[in-house]
């Protein structure tokens, strides 16, 4: 049985991405930040598979390599690592962010996406096997008005994407991206700072996808052959053109 640690896993696609691989019979390392909401997440798949907690925060180089380093032996040979951890803060125009918003953003979305892969990968290449898959985002291709800094960060996760593949082929590790449109999560919530209102117009007039739609996205990928690597796949609603060109009612 294959073992995957999930970070974001206390919300959103990471969450959804918990449940479908407990349904598959993949034990998980779900991590993040909210124990409550990590609890709600092992009691729902618990039972079906293994389930193990981390409790930090990406951003925290020394929490990071401390959890992931002090693992149980039991848990030390994941096969399969979910960079799902990210966040979006404001939607300013260069001249009017807030620097806060940015280094959030940079530390989260780069910085602890890196601390999770180095502290992950001694792991997999000593078993010369793995999958990494790298959660980015339709604005890891396209930039669109006052994304910015976001939009940087995850230019920067589809560019580590690419690398990575180079730097790891010799060590028999894959390395996916995923990168999700319009999803109806949290995401709007957090970018808006809580302005419920504001988030869920984000949404109005057509369907987004959902956290699962991702989630099986991830699996099928998970589950493709050995000798197959799906290297990059932009999934959008079926409303939504580009970054900003979306068909509402």
């Amino acid at each position: 049985m294959k073992t995957a640690l999930i970070t974001g896993a206390s919300s959103g696609i990471g969450y959804a991405i918990g449940k479908i691989f407990a349904e598959n019979n993949i034990n998980v390392i779900i991590c993040g930040r909210r124990k409550e909401k990590l609890d709600q997440l092992e009691k729902e798949i618990n039972g079906k598979v293994k389930v193990l907690q981390l409790i930090f925060d990406v951003k925290n180089k020394d929490d990071v390599f401390n959890s992931i380093n002090n693992l149980p032996d039991e848990w030390k040979n994941i096969d399969i690592l979910i960079n799902n951890a990210g966040n979006a803060y404001g939607l300013s125009l260069i001249q009017d962010g807030d620097t806060d918003d940015w280094d959030n953003m940079i530390d989260t979305n780069v910085k602890g996406l890196l601390y999770v892969t180095k502290s992950v990968l001694p792991l997999m290449i000593k078993n010369k096997s793995g999958h990494i898959i790298n959660i980015g985002s339709i604005a890891s291709k396209e930039v669109y008005p006052q994304g910015n800094v976001y939009n940087a960060s995850k230019f920067a996760v589809d560019a580590l994407n690419h690398s990575m593949r180079i730097d790891l082929n010799k060590e028999g590790i894959k390395v996916s991206a995923i990168n999700p449109g319009a999803v109806e999560t949290d995401f709007s919530v957090v970018r808006f700072k809580g302005d419920k209102e504001r988030a869920d117009k984000v949404y109005q007039g057509f369907t987004p996808l959902k956290a699962n739609d991702i989630a099986e996205t991830v699996l099928f990928v998970v589950k493709s052959p050995h000798h197959v690597n799906i290297s990059d796949l932009t999934i959008l609603p079926l409303a939504q053109a580009s970054a900003t060109i979306i068909k509402r009612d």
